[in-house]
């Protein structure tokens, strides 16, 4: 089972294409959008109301924001956060936020958390300090050792008696979504990001029922494979949609 980008990885590699111009604000807003029936942004500075991305970009870009990151943090792995509390309190309940850039040392900005409300997105922003995210390189790495051992102890934990209708699916770890490109972003993130949402997703369906687990060590035994498998694809995703850790491209 693939997943796709939730919305703040969505809207953190489009979002920076439109701030760095390498895509149309058509073209980004369409994307951000999506299928949604509308996205507003509350809480900028100079818009009490909510207001569309039009004005927000604007907004935003006065504010010195130049690119946009993902965070996607769970208890006890607040990865993408920076602070303060009340951002990181507000991105943890949403599980996701995008956090705008670049910040330095000491120096406040915004971010973003999205919230559904029918079939539209309410963008709350909440100020946000500097952070540190995934090496590129190092995320990859640990996903793909992540891949390997997680496999093996998958088998070995007969994943097929757990979820039987989806035993292929779960196995299939080392098999890639497809991350759609955006403008701007290095191809080897685009495939590092279909790598993780690969695991995301497969972990989310085999947790989905607790795995069919009849006794206590069978799920403490399930979650110390998956939950490793968690963390390396959620810090692999944070790194692929975070730019201010996106390898330099080599001069033309």
């Amino acid at each position: 089972m693939d997943a796709g980008l939730p919305d703040a990885g969505r809207l953190a590699w489009w979002l920076t294409a439109w701030l760095r111009s390498d895509a149309s604000p058509d073209d980004a807003l369409a994307a951000i959008t999506a299928d949604d029936a509308a996205h507003r942004v509350v809480g900028l500075p100079g818009h009490p109301e909510p207001v569309g991305w039009a004005l927000a970009v604007g907004a935003l870009r006065s504010a010195g924001a130049q690119e946009a990151g993902l965070a996607l943090p769970v208890d006890g792995d607040p990865v993408g956060l920076g602070g303060p509390r009340a951002f990181n309190d507000a991105a943890l309940e949403a599980g996701e936020a995008v956090v705008l850039g670049p910040l330095l040392p000491g120096q406040d900005g915004w971010g973003l958390v999205p919230e559904r409300v029918g079939r539209g997105v309410l963008w709350t922003a909440h100020v946000a300090r500097r952070r540190q995210v995934p090496d590129v390189g190092e995320a990859d790495r640990a996903l793909r050792q992540a891949l390997t051992l997680g496999a093996t102890a998958l088998a070995d934990l007969d994943v097929a008696r757990w979820r039987p209708d989806v035993a292929d699916d779960l196995m299939d770890l080392r098999r890639t979504a497809a991350a759609e490109p955006v403008p701007g972003v290095p191809p080897r993130c685009v495939e590092l990001a279909g790598r993780a949402l690969r695991v995301l997703g497969i972990v989310d369906l085999a947790l989905a029922d607790d795995g069919g687990a009849r006794t206590a060590y069978d799920v403490a035994a399930r979650r110390a494979v998956l939950d490793p498998l968690a963390r390396a694809g959620r810090r692999g995703l944070v790194a692929a949609c975070s730019p201010e850790g996106w390898p330099q491209e080599p001069p033309r």
